[in-house]
This record gives C-alpha cells, sequence and structure tokens, in this order.
C-alpha cells in the first residue's frame, strides 16, 4: 500500500466506521509473516473492532493468539475484524459493550476465561477525543467522559485480572505522542494519556515481581476511524511529523506483538549478558586464563577420589 500524505474531506460520527474510511487504513502490510510469537495465547483487546486494535488483533493472530475483542457499537467493523482473525485460522470472540463500566469489564473477563481459556495478554486500547481549542469549551460531561473512557478501565481491567495473571503473562496500554509534547487541542485527551504512561509505569513495578510485564505503546498521528469522526478537516492530517504523513495502524500494531511475546524476554535477558560482558569481561577473561587450569584438575581429582570411594565401598 502506498501511504497517502493527504486524505479527501470526509465526516463521520462518533465512534466512527472504518468501513467508512477514505481510503481504508493499512492493517497488515504487505510480506508480513508470523512465526509462532504468540501460538496458544489469549489475548483480551479493548477497542479491537477497529483502527490499531484491529490490526493488532490481526498481528496477532497471525502470530498464533486467539482474541477478544471489546466494543462498544460498531458491530460492522467487529464483524469485519472477527472475519480477518478467522482467516488466519484463529477464534475470535466479540463482546460489545461499554468499558466505562466497571462491572461490565468484569464480565468480560469471565466471558473471555470462559471461552477462551486463561488470558495471556491484555491491550488497553479503547478511546474516545473531542478536539477543542479553549479550555472554556471542554463541557463537564466532556470532561468526564474523556477521563472515563480513557484512563478508568485500565483500571478495572487490572483489578479483574491481578488475582488471574500468572508468570509471563502481561499488559500493553495505548497512550499517545500527546502524553510527552502535549496538545494544544487535546487538553483533556492528552492528559488521559499522560496518566495512562504514568499508570503504566507504575503498575509495571507492582507487578514485576510476580514477573507480569506492563508496558505501553505511544503512537503519533495514525489513520483510524477516530480521526474523520473527531476532525473537521482530515485533509492536512499527520503532515506536521518528520515523514510528512500519517502512520497506518500496520505499522504501529508489531510492536504490541514484540511486546506481547516472549522475545521481550529474551532481549531483555541477552541485553543484560551483554552489559555484563561489557562492563566485566576483561575481568572474567582473566579469572578464566588463571584459574581454569586449576579448576579443572580440582574437579578432575574429585570425579577419581568419588569413583575410588564407590569401589572401596
Amino acid at each position: 500500500m502506498t501511504k497517502p500524505k493527504k486524505f479527501p474531506e470526509q465526516e463521520q460520527e462518533l465512534p466512527g466506521s472504518e468501513q467508512a474510511m477514505d481510503p481504508q487504513p493499512e492493517i497488515v502490510r504487505s510480506g508480513y509473516t508470523g512465526s509462532d510469537k504468540l501460538k496458544n495465547k489469549v489475548a483480551l483487546i479493548t477497542g479491537g473492532d477497529s483502527g490499531i486494535g484491529r490490526s493488532v488483533a490481526v498481528h496477532f493472530a497471525i502470530e498464533g493468539a486467539s482474541v477478544a475483542i471489546i466494543y462498544k457499537s460498531e458491530t460492522e467493523d467487529a464483524l469485519d475484524t472477527k472475519k480477518l482473525v478467522e482467516e488466519q485460522g484463529q477464534t475470535c470472540l466479540l463482546i460489545e459493550g461499554d468499558v466505562r463500566d466497571a462491572d461490565f469489564c468484569k464480565e468480560a473477563v469471565a466471558q473471555t476465561r470462559a471461552e477462551l481459556g486463561h488470558i495471556h495478554i491484555l491491550v488497553n486500547n479503547a478511546a474516545v477525543q473531542f478536539p477543542k481549542d479553549h479550555v472554556s469549551e471542554i463541557e463537564d460531561d466532556q470532561l468526564a467522559t474523556t477521563f472515563e473512557t480513557n484512563i478508568y478501565p485500565y483500571f478495572f481491567f487490572a483489578k479483574a485480572l491481578e488475582n488471574q495473571f500468572k508468570s509471563g503473562d502481561c499488559v500493553i496500554n495505548s497512550t499517545s505522542v500527546t502524553a510527552y509534547r502535549g496538545s494544544s487541542h487535546l487538553l483533556d485527551y492528552s492528559s488521559t494519556k499522560g496518566a495512562i504512561t504514568t499508570f503504566t509505569r507504575s503498575l509495571s513495578k507492582m507487578w514485576a515481581p510476580k514477573n507480569i510485564r506492563v508496558n505501553g505503546v505511544a503512537p503519533g498521528p495514525i489513520w483510524t476511524p477516530l480521526i474523520p469522526a473527531t476532525f473537521d478537516d482530515v485533509s492536512d492530517f499527520g503532515q506536521d511529523v518528520p515523514l510528512g504523513r500519517a502512520g497506518q495502524p500496520s505499522e504501529v500494531a508489531p510492536a504490541y506483538v514484540f511486546l506481547a511475546s516472549a522475545i521481550l524476554g529474551r532481549a531483555t535477558r541477552f541485553f543484560v549478558v551483554a552489559t555484563l560482558l561489557k562492563r566485566y569481561g576483561e575481568t572474567i577473561k582473566s579469572f578464566i586464563e588463571t584459574y581454569l587450569g586449576w579448576l579443572f584438575l580440582f574437579f578432575m581429582a574429585l570425579i577419581v577420589v568419588g569413583t575410588l570411594g564407590l569401589d572401596f565401598l
């Protein structure tokens, strides 16, 4: 797919429809091949019906995972995602509901476990935004909706899964570049993304002793249904980044695959070993050169003495 730099004018109502987007977002880049990185895993993805969530769901399926998708009301998009997942030979469970409801979040976890089994991966991705140029334009209802949708569910799902997650399981949170650089027209949205970033850092420290990984992905401008559903003018969307264009979901989702897979653990161990070798390599080398011969003779002597002792007995 040729990545567009400009988009035709279009309007949608929230929450937005991927079917109605022009052009259609790229879900998986041409040539992407899975390698069973997530074989036999189960992932629960909020906002998994479209945009980044859909791309993550399909990439996970390509890598061998079954997925449960939570969506609010976009049934057609959800069914399209389900079809894409099933085309990869994987199971896709659709769960319709509002993640602002703590009881619904608990029920979604229970339903996923009942139908797909143990949940290994949680992807918190559902979000809303309402661009405003002035603080005075942010109504109380909008402020509540933004925070209740974008950050509250992260707590709800963490509470629902805390006693069910096992060593090696993981959480991946969708934050945003706006958490770091701010946004003059997305004040409440960027504030929630900053909260998500801090939530991610704090939960990762809380769950690290249990070997449960918690990480975040902070995309820049990505062509998803939320864009035409919230911005009046999308023609120049994403042109203020170094590449001069918006990103596609297909360019973000592989980061979620990496964070969800055991590759991350192996990469961390490799980094630790490499760091130790870089720092203490000469000391280790000197020790081996000085004492290896003596150690070899010592262990050979132990073997001989042990053998003679057995013969004597």
